[in-house]
């Protein structure tokens, strides 16, 4: 499905005081923009924000930052941010690859991939942000302990992480294929595309990898 493009979106992201403009700065010490040595959480492809703010107003004793890397679509989070009255939630429109210039080696306590693109063509594997290459990169921002929660409704991507997992080395703590059919359901927080998926009765595949 073809993104449809916001006029003015680009010019209202890069104004907006929610958007971090130079991420760079803040690597390595987060707090000095949140005020506080508390615990950092991304969701990585944020999508319209639902899941990210929701995490933010029920964890108010973490910091969350949202990264999406399409403005018409940042724009919907933001709108969310506009109405939310807490101050431990900000975005940053920029790219999973560019990661490692954003922040430092062990400052994040945690990472959120729900329903990444699955690039389904072969060539394109490396563009998974499941694949070996992106598992590496959070390796190095990630404290010890942390864990990356992942989920999708395509069960080859789902099969694809797992595979990915254990070739970098990680553990997989839990492995869910239909989530909303399990003892894992309570604390679920969904994102707009997962409640879709579910009205149409279409499994939620969970891993929580460390």
């Amino acid at each position: 499905m073809r993104l449809r493009k916001i006029p003015g979106a680009e010019e209202a992201v890069v104004n907006s005081p929610y958007v971090i403009g130079d991420p760079e700065k803040y690597q390595g010490d987060w707090g000095q923009l949140f005020q506080n040595d508390a615990p950092l959480y991304l969701e990585i492809g944020c999508g319209k924000g639902r899941f990210i703010t929701e995490m933010a107003a029920l964890h108010p004793e973490n910091n969350y930052i949202g990264i999406e890397r399409f403005p018409s679509v940042l724009l919907r989070a933001l709108e969310k941010r506009e109405t939310f009255e807490q101050d431990n939630l900000y975005f940053l429109s920029g790219r999973a690859e560019d990661l490692l210039t954003f922040f430092g080696e062990g400052e994040v306590a945690g990472i959120y991939l729900n329903f990444s693109d699955p690039w389904p063509k072969e060539r394109h594997r490396k563009r998974r942000l499941t694949s070996v290459e992106f598992l590496e990169r959070y390796r190095r921002v990630l404290a010890k302990d942390a864990v990356i929660e992942f989920k999708t409704d395509n069960r080859k991507l789902y099969e694809f992480s797992k595979e990915s997992a254990e070739e970098a080395g990680y553990k997989i703590l839990l492995d869910v294929p239909d989530l909303h059919h399990s003892p894992y359901l309570e604390g679920n927080v969904m994102t707009e595309y997962e409640d879709r998926f579910v009205t149409l009765g279409e499994p939620i595949m969970k891993l929580v990898l460390q």
